[in-house]
């Protein structure tokens, strides 16, 4: 009878452990802590940032200085099968205006300070930055639900480690009553004027948390909810730092009502925010939208927010002294480029950039940088160099402690497929999709080679 209720209780801590750890949040973090140790021995063994992609340009010598824009009407003629939706910008469906915003006198000067409340904090699950982020938006809108709905729909595999702007943007406007768009371009001038208008700002941008130090850059978004110009200060959502915030400890469940948020400086907000392009992504009710059109500017055109982008860019090519601000710099010119289809000057652009990367200090890089800007891909396929493609991907995937990465594996894909290896293509496209269920630029693409996905 005393072995039978020993046993007893041991099952029922076991149930009840069970029972604990099927709980999202304890389970995330188990799960968070687990792969954190697989990841932090294998990238000891085998360093990401050891990796160096070296474009065939260079190994010929050829120049790298990028040529005037040149943008053209439709991507460059493919010698086999065309994407029908690349993730990166034609598979975006970036909500186009159903008004053009008339013709305003010169804006009125914005307040000295604002701030957006009723935003309901939540703590990010593993690498759900995005998911969560987004879901802290809506809840500005009372969507009623949380990172966990959005996460179902934006990054079925939990092991997906971004979600792209595009994304989110589609997210909203094919799963809520709100609409999105998302531009490259932005500045703390457009932020202001969103916010003071009574817009929430999505961004995303460079990311190294102090309780992360040791493993380098990676990529994280925020929620601008608020500014103060007489402190030059932000007021964030960050749902990272709802679990570590910068003081310690840990954010009482309780306050996260009244909480406003975090205070990023302007100064930072321009440093980290330049590596990402300036990218933000602004959502809002409908009957709204030649309102948000208007406090945009320029950036209302997508192809104009592109333009700006770009020259931003080429000019910080020659005024930041840091080489990894002159690498994101390159960089960025090239993805604005590829946002104005003008594949053969982002090829060139890109490959500078690449040509900068090895003198980065190693322990600086930005080896994370294809997991969150994937323009290279297009830029290189676009312009009939495929095996470049090749080597990029496979070197991204070949580093990564958990290959996860499905834009890779579809760019990869196409590739093969331009190279004439259909099987490997088909291999990659599976691939991709079980890492990421339902990725329809892999789905049409196995369509149109005739298979099933």
């Amino acid at each position: 009878m005393q072995r039978l209720r020993k046993y007893s209780w041991l099952i029922i801590v076991v149930v009840l452990l069970a029972v604990v750890l099927s709980l999202p949040p304890v389970w995330s973090r188990v799960t968070y802590h687990s792969r954190e140790l697989y990841r932090t021995v294998l990238y000891w063994i085998r360093p990401p940032s050891e990796a160096v992609f070296v474009p065939s340009t260079l190994n010929e010598g050829t120049e790298t200085t990028p040529p005037p824009i040149q943008v053209t009407e439709t991507p460059l003629p493919l010698p086999t099968l065309e994407p029908t939706a690349p993730p990166t910008q034609a598979a975006e469906a970036t909500l186009a205006p159903t008004a053009t915003p008339a013709p305003t006198a010169t804006p009125a000067p914005l307040p000295p300070s604002a701030l957006l409340t009723g935003i309901q904090c939540e703590r990010q699950f593993m690498n759900n930055c995005g998911p969560a982020t987004l879901s802290m938006y809506l809840s500005f809108y009372d969507w009623g639900k949380d990172q966990i709905a959005a996460a179902s729909e934006l990054r079925p595999n939990e092991k997906d480690v971004n979600v792209m702007p595009s994304e989110l943007a589609d997210f909203v406007n094919e799963h809520t009553p709100q609409r999105a768009l998302w531009r490259y371009g932005g500045d703390l001038q457009t932020i202001r004027s969103l916010v003071s208008g009574g817009f929430p700002v999505m961004i995303e941008r460079s990311f190294e948390p102090y309780s992360l130090r040791s493993d380098g850059w990676m990529g994280h978004y925020n929620l601008i909810v608020g500014y103060d110009d007489g402190i030059e200060s932000l007021t964030v959502q960050d749902s990272y730092l709802m679990s570590y915030p910068p003081w310690g400890g840990e954010i009482p469940v309780e306050t996260w009502d009244t909480f406003t948020g975090f205070a990023f400086s302007y100064s930072e907000l321009e440093q980290t925010w330049r590596a990402f392009n300036n990218v933000f992504v602004v959502v809002y009710p409908p009957e709204k939208e030649n309102e948000v059109l208007n406090l945009l500017g320029p950036l209302a055109s997508e192809e104009e927010a592109c333009r700006i982008a770009y020259d931003r860019a080429m000019g910080e090519t020659s005024t930041m002294a840091d080489i990894r601000d002159q690498f994101f710099a390159w960089f960025n010119a090239g993805t604005s480029l590829v946002c104005l289809q003008d594949y053969a000057a982002a090829a060139t652009t890109y490959d500078t950039a690449y040509g900068i990367y090895p003198d980065i200090p190693q322990d600086s890089r930005p080896y994370r940088m294809l997991w969150y800007e994937t323009g290279p891909y297009p830029a290189y396929y676009y312009s009939g160099r495929y095996q470049d493609v090749v080597n990029l991907a496979s070197q991204t995937l070949g580093y990564m402690a958990e290959p996860v990465l499905e834009e890779s594996y579809y760019w990869r894909a196409l590739s093969y497929n331009a190279l004439g290896k259909t099987n490997l293509a088909a291999a990659d496209l599976r691939t991709s999709l079980e890492y990421h269920p339902g990725f329809p630029p892999s789905i049409a693409l196995l369509k149109e080679l005739g298979m099933l996905p």
